[in-house]
């Protein structure tokens, strides 16, 4: 638990409230720890029901809050970092980023001071603590360091990576949430095509997807490898893949990755 640190995270859309969910869920913080604020705040009123702090004032959640997250879509990261430029305090808060495309540079100028700062980029299974989160920082201290990711390491996994690699990241991790999604819908509705009621293919199909998931992540394999385990000769799995390359199903998904990752290089226009 974080004992008496307490969280702001300042804009609470999907991202932020699934990283909210997330890290009580962890038991890295209780509820009452972390502050959410939002300029509607009819739209979060179930998480004031559920013990989080909910208000609309920027400043003062950044006041109450020694790690602060700003959680806003890409055009509005410059006006909230001039609204909490004077009350960020150098050597007691970290700030971390979660605002697609806006690099370490574009943070450091909106602070106007030296400041830890922090560039993440976790998905929204963050929620059910599984996300897969990577993280770019301007400070080489190792306690900065191990501040960051032990607050993303209680809510999935955590890579350190060079900030170079951060809209790529967004593509493969935050967008391929979706990707992955669209790829168990497919599977699904293709055990529907092939005899199941919709309830149950979609269950096999989620449940099978994490399977395989699980097999590479446990196992420490290359997924050729757990592939070649369930493959035989003129048998019926070498059959559907061999099909589904045919279709294009290995290059669309690359291209959807690259493509999604020339995007993210271009939301944020600092």
């Amino acid at each position: 638990m974080g004992g008496s640190e307490r969280l702001a995270i300042l804009g609470t859309g999907n991202i932020g409230r699934a990283m909210a969910v997330g890290l009580v869920a962890s038991g890295r913080y209780v509820a009452d720890q972390i502050i959410l604020t939002r300029r509607n705040l009819d739209q979060i009123s179930d998480l004031a029901d559920r013990g989080f702090v909910t208000q609309s004032d920027n400043r003062d959640a950044v006041r109450r809050a020694e790690v602060v997250m700003v959680a806003v879509e890409p055009l509005q990261l410059d006006g909230l970092l001039a609204e909490i430029r004077d009350t960020l305090e150098p050597g007691r808060h970290l700030l971390i980023s979660v605002v697609s495309g806006a690099d370490l540079a574009a943070l450091s100028k909106g602070v106007g001071k030296r400041l830890d700062l922090v560039r993440a980029m976790p998905n929204t299974a963050i929620a059910l603590c599984q996300s897969m989160t990577c993280l770019a920082l301007n400070s080489a201290d190792d306690q900065v360091r191990r501040r960051a990711v032990e607050i993303f390491e209680a809510v999935g996994l955590t890579v350190v990576i060079e900030e170079e690699l951060m809209v790529p990241a967004t593509a493969l991790c935050a967008c391929g949430i979706a990707f992955f999604l669209r790829a168990i819908r497919s599977a699904s509705q293709g055990g529907i095509e092939i005899g199941f009621h919709p309830g149950d293919a979609l269950t096999m199909a989620a449940q099978t997807a994490l399977g395989a998931a699980s097999l590479v992540l446990t196992q420490g394999t290359h997924p050729e490898r757990e592939i070649d385990a369930v493959t035989t000769p003129r048998g019926c799995t070498i059959a559907g893949l061999n099909e589904m390359e045919h279709q294009g199903f290995s290059s669309a998904l690359i291209k959807g990755i690259v493509t999604s990752a020339a995007k993210a290089a271009s939301l944020y226009p600092g």
